[in-house]
């Protein structure tokens, strides 16, 4: 059963949670640009990318594993963005304001899954 990714709310605030992202690393320090700016950008990019290459499977299954994979990127963004806060390359309110997106997205891609059993 395949699914039209942009009508899932998942995909919509993934592509949000990426955006904000690439604002909030743009003032990284260059030292940064290639360490966790980069590896930031890497998952916030990766999340949408695979709700979207999982939603053209032909089984949920297929599915599932694609946003498991993609949950993977989520929890790994969330360790490099405590890393950056706890280095001073993210002002502490932006820090909670993305904290709190990525866990609730992450809540939503759990309850998203329970659907495809």
């Amino acid at each position: 059963m395949k699914h039209n990714f942009k009508n899932l709310n998942i995909w919509k605030r993934s592509i949000d949670l990426a955006v904000d992202i690439y604002e909030t690393t743009e003032n990284f320090p260059k030292s940064e640009e290639f360490g966790l700016k980069s590896q930031l950008r890497r998952c916030a990019v990766s999340v949408p990318s695979n709700i979207a290459e999982g939603s053209s499977r032909s089984s949920n299954k297929d599915f599932n594993r694609f946003l498991e994979i993609g949950q993977g990127s989520l929890y790994e963004m969330q360790t490099q963005v405590i890393i950056s806060a706890r280095r001073n390359f993210i002002e502490i309110n932006d820090y909670e304001i993305i904290e709190n997106q990525i866990i609730e997205l992450q809540k939503m891609v759990t309850g998203f899954q329970k659907t495809l059993i």
